[in-house]
């Protein structure tokens, strides 16, 4: 009997052993030990990279953001209250507007003056609804003003003239022409102020299925006629560049631009690329599986090839880095919520897309000295939007609290970061389990964003700051059980920040990251 029980509680110390080995080689594999350098400051993190899309597509401008003056829902102007209060706080800095494929069919005359008398047409690029053109250049100046914003106009190229272009900018921003005079007495005397100005949309596309060179013939006459008369406000034109990989319109664009003659100059090179998993678009907004979430996320995580492969040949010709590389289009492009207009490009928002969203926004930190404005698709009710309306109720998705946390790394300074970012695995794919970013605001604050990928597993990063070392740190976390939540207008705040939870270890800080996450920090020496 007492060899039997010495028997057994070898074999319980034996299990006792195994199970505690175990339980320190998974707590190892889940550590990630991170260091912050920041006597090593980069690039400064453009503000502009925080940018939105607001484009004449579903709802996202009519009942979106415009209800008109008339409407019991609270607005200013008819713009909505409450879609304004969610944008200014998360300080957006830039909107583009009025397209997308929508631009190339715009003309800006057909909405300026009374609103009876405006001419409505039809929205053939989505749904073939009607264009009442009660939301034009006025309306618009008016949204980014009451947001704070600046204003990204694409002017019309596909189906326009440099002449419409150009008169459509001097009615903007001209102080004493007779342009100026019928802006006055539409009802805005003063210059607007236009920081950005587009020649074209998808040149290459929708907007004329243009060879790279013949769009460059376009370009230069555009951008010669294109005069900013507001000295206000220093203005950048932004020409059409590529489609995803294509290097036609890099290389076309930039080898003209290194040898232009004094008439015609740009600041920045437009980029278009979204996470589709090919097309049309099918992926599922909710009720998806692991295999569709890495899928999609494996495909995200392209941008940081993408923009390397682009930035490269910028820089052959501007090694200066002049011209910004402009993604003004990116995003989740998902199936269509079922039930709505499908050329009305609605879709839920998941913790997924919160996910992929962080991933881009720090791809496009790391690489903040040639990109400097991104735009994503789009601001409210189309593709991944930061809000969602229905009638007098707003929501804001998971990926406008990722926008909301990321606000301190507005103009800030990059901070280089070094980690063992781990594996995430799921059947053939591979992909970094953590990502991170690290930045010093315009106040001297320090801030650390983690991404962790995997949806299964929790994480641990230990973070150590150098030179010196970290007392504390406060933030919050974006997670919930399932990587396809969605917040509802029954249940507005299903997945929401939460305070994280950080010890200190020495002169260093834990961090939990919960699976399928994302969490901001502000470090505290």
């Amino acid at each position: 009997m007492l060899n039997y029980l010495s028997s057994k509680a070898g074999t319980a110390l034996a299990l006792v052993t195994v199970l505690l080995g175990s339980a320190l080689a998974y707590a190892a594999e889940n550590s990630i030990a991170l260091t912050v350098d920041t006597a090593k400051p980069g690039a400064t993190i453009d503000r502009h990279i925080f940018g939105q899309f607001a484009e004449h597509l579903g709802s996202g401008i009519y009942e979106g953001i415009w209800v008109g003056h008339d409407s019991p829902i609270p607005n200013t102007r008819g713009i909505r209250n409450d879609v304004v209060a969610a944008l200014k706080a998360i300080q957006v800095p830039v909107v583009r507007w009025p397209g997308g494929c929508f631009a190339d069919e715009y003309h800006w005359r057909n909405g300026i003056g009374p609103a009876d008398k405006r001419r409505a047409g039809v929205n053939g690029n989505w749904g073939n609804v009607k264009e009442p053109n009660t939301f034009g250049t006025h309306e618009f100046m008016d949204l980014v003003e009451q947001i704070g914003a600046e204003a990204y106009i694409s002017a019309n190229v596909g189906s326009g003239t440099p002449q419409e272009s150009a008169e459509w900018l001097e009615y903007l921003t001209a102080e004493d022409s007779a342009l100026a005079q019928e802006r006055a007495a539409n009802g805005h005397p003063a210059p607007y102020k236009v920081a950005f100005w587009g020649i074209g949309n998808e040149s290459w596309g929708c907007g004329g299925a243009m060879s790279a060179e013949h769009y460059l013939s376009q370009l230069k006459i555009f951008s010669r006629f294109s005069r900013n008369y507001n000295g206000a406000q220093k203005m950048q034109q932004i020409a059409v560049g590529p489609d995803g990989g294509d290097t036609a319109y890099t290389e076309t664009i930039m080898k003209a631009w290194k040898n232009k003659v004094w008439s015609w100059d740009i600041g920045g090179l437009s980029l278009h690329s979204y996470t589709l998993n090919g097309w049309p678009p099918v992926v599922k907004a909710t009720g998806f599986g692991e295999a569709e979430y890495a899928k999609f996320i494996h495909e995200t995580l392209g941008m940081e090839g993408l923009i390397g492969k682009h930035a490269a040949i910028m820089d052959q010709y501007d090694p200066e880095k002049k011209v910004a590389l402009v993604v003004d289009e990116w995003g989740a492009w998902l199936a269509p919520t079922p039930g709505t207009n499908p050329g009305f490009l609605m879709q839920q928002n998941s913790q997924r897309d919160a996910i992929l969203a962080a991933l881009n926004l720090n791809i496009f930190a790391r690489h903040a000295d040639r990109v400097r404005m991104t735009n994503i698709a789009q601001m409210i009710n189309v593709l991944q939007a930061m809000i969602l309306t229905d009638k007098e109720k707003m929501l804001l998705t998971p990926t406008y609290h990722v926008y909301k946390m990321y606000v301190p790394f507005h103009d800030a300074t990059l901070i280089p970061v070094r980690f063992d970012a781990g594996t995430y695995r799921f059947q053939e794919l591979s992909m970094p389990r953590v990502d991170a970013i690290a930045a010093r605001d315009k106040n001297g604050q320090l801030w650390l964003a983690l991404t962790n990928l995997d949806q299964n597993q929790a994480a641990k990063v230990n973070v150590a700051l150098l030179p010196g070392g970290t007392a504390s740190a406060v933030g919050q976390t974006l997670s919930s059980a399932r990587i396809d939540a969605v917040n509802t207008f029954a249940t507005p705040n299903a997945v929401a920040p939460v305070a994280v939870n950080i010890r200190a270890v020495g002169k260093s800080l834990s961090i939990p990251l919960p699976p399928g996450s994302v969490t901001v920090v502000n470090l505290r020496p």
